[in-house]
């Protein structure tokens, strides 16, 4: 039986990382300033902003209902590598570009491994 305090620290993870992922979607809705520049400095059309903040905010609702945050997970590892892809291809800085979608995805995974009692019996971590 987990504890308590595991289950908190889950829920807690997981709130960071649904909060940014709902930030990050919702930002990029109403196309600002910002997101048209990051698009054109990363390459892309700043039209394909909405299909993407669609997509992220998609993930993070998904993340965040407990029937469906394995399916969650899974999809937003694939959007944030998606990212990282991205920051490879321009040339980014390493650890504060590339690798921040990957610290992110550990947080969502640990997240729902520490709240998510089927996820801790599937992948059991041993003493």
């Amino acid at each position: 039986m987990p504890s308590n305090k595991k289950i908190l620290a889950g829920r807690i993870v997981s709130g960071v990382v649904t909060a940014f992922m709902l930030f990050d979607g919702i930002f990029k809705l109403p196309k600002p300033a910002p997101v048209v520049d990051s698009f054109k400095k990363l390459g892309y059309d700043p039209n394909i902003a909405i299909p993407i903040g669609v997509l992220a905010l998609l993930c993070a609702i998904l993340y965040a209902i407990p029937r469906t945050a394995v399916l969650g997970a899974i999809l937003l590892t694939g959007y944030l590598g998606g990212a990282v892809a991205t920051h490879v291809r321009v040339d980014d800085p390493l650890f504060t570009h590339i690798l921040f979608p990957v610290y992110f995805g550990v947080l969502a995974w640990v997240g729902l491994y520490l709240r998510d009692e089927r996820l801790r019996a599937l992948v059991p971590v041993r003493k």
